[in-house]
């Protein structure tokens, strides 16, 4: 396994006092992070990007890919109203494939605020602008001169969504697929099919029709008597749910050509910001016939985020509101600190807003979010070092 080298004290130190201003609380998180749940909320895909550990007779666990899944159950568990909260240590990542599997050194902010909190210090527009801000400050403060910050937007997305009068199905389909490119490609590839006559079978019409306990045991028996023994730490009650959802959303329509030209013109702006909104304002005008109010206010929020970006050159900011991150719980503003050397796949800052891990976490309902609100940075100090590769 690759280890980063050590960045040198005094940039080091730079780096830290950028973020100092945020106020934050230090915390640390355990080395060994459940594996189960980081899958729940990332994906199965991304468990070859983790290292996986499994002591004899005890549940699987992974070293910590990061600290925000460990810091948001911290601060779910204090019973907070808010909180911040700064961290500083290794990270782990392996890569599939490659030898580039590495060890990492992570500074990172962690900014909590209730659900109903609209003062200028809880305004999820305010935090927004600091954190990017803070971001920008981190690592610049390393002493690169190529740097652009890139931001983006999942709201944004499922707002524009919602401006093109989809049915209910296929706007959730098209909204949890907005941060895998492979699954939205396949979506959009599926224009003009008629949705299919069963998508589930029935097993999944059988299961849709019951309380989720009982749907849980049944499934349980089916296994029992087929002689199926699960994998992979998911429970019955989440695969019956899963069964469920994807027989759904096969039943779902598919996109119009003219939606499908949508979306992938929304998906490929990469634009300086102003020009960006301009263009995602022009295509919910284009084909409209949906909630076109909730993509002005979209919109709105995004004038009034960039103004309080205002202490950042608009020469060094790019927006591109498709713009991810491999982990897919944000749900809202997306940034990444980009260096010209480095290239777009090592971004030397990166974080966004995840209001509804929050809900995940607590056992909520994810959207709307019952919990509170979310935003976070990330900072690579070897990628922010002028000295440094990555």
């Amino acid at each position: 396994m690759r280890v980063e080298p050590a960045v040198p004290a005094e940039a080091l130190a730079k780096i830290r006092a950028a973020l100092a201003p945020a106020g934050a609380e230090a915390v640390d998180a355990p080395i060994l992070q459940p594996l189960n749940l980081l899958l729940d909320l990332v994906g199965e895909a991304m468990r070859a990007r983790l290292f996986v550990v499994q002591a004899e007779g005890e549940a699987e666990s992974c070293l910590r890919p990061d600290f925000t899944v460990a810091v948001a159950r911290r601060h779910l568990e204090r019973g907070a109203a808010e909180g911040r909260y700064g961290y500083e240590g290794p990270a782990f990542r392996a890569a599939p494939d490659s030898d580039a599997a590495e060890e990492f050194l992570q500074l990172g902010l962690e900014l909590f605020a209730p659900p109903d909190d609209e003062t200028d210090g809880g305004s999820p527009v305010v935090a927004d602008a600091e954190i990017a801000s803070l971001a920008w400050r981190a690592a610049a403060a390393g002493g690169r001169d190529d740097l652009t910050l890139w931001l983006g937007d999942v709201g944004l997305f499922a707002a524009f969504i919602q401006s093109l009068g989809l049915p209910e199905a296929l706007a959730a389909r098209l909204q949890r697929v907005a941060g895998r490119p492979r699954l939205l490609a396949a979506e959009l590839a599926r224009v003009g099919e008629a949705p299919a006559a069963s998508g589930g079978g029935q097993l999944a019409a059988l299961l849709s029709g019951l309380p989720e306990p009982q749907a849980a045991a049944m499934l349980e028996e089916i296994w029992a008597l087929a002689g199926i023994e699960p994998v992979g730490g998911r429970g019955p009650a989440e695969i019956a749910a899963r069964i469920v959802r994807r027989a759904a959303a096969a039943e779902a329509p598919a996109l119009t050509e003219a939606q499908a030209e949508a979306i992938r013109a929304f998906m490929a702006i990469s634009e300086s910001p102003g020009t960006g909104l301009e263009k995602v304002r022009a295509l919910g005008q284009g084909v409209g016939g949906g909630k076109a109010k909730a993509l002005e206010a979209a919109l709105n929020d995004w004038d009034a985020r960039l103004s309080a970006l205002g202490d950042i050159p608009p020469g060094r900011m790019r927006f591109a509101p498709a713009l991810g991150h491999a982990f897919d719980y944000y749900d809202g503003l997306t940034f990444e600190v980009r260096s010209e050397a480095l290239g777009a796949a090592r971004p030397v800052a990166s974080g966004g807003r995840y209001d509804g891990l929050l809900a995940r976490l607590g056992g909520g309902s994810a959207a709307p979010n019952p919990r509170g609100r979310a935003v976070g940075l990330v900072v690579r100090p070897w990628r922010a070092f002028a000295g440094g590769e990555a």
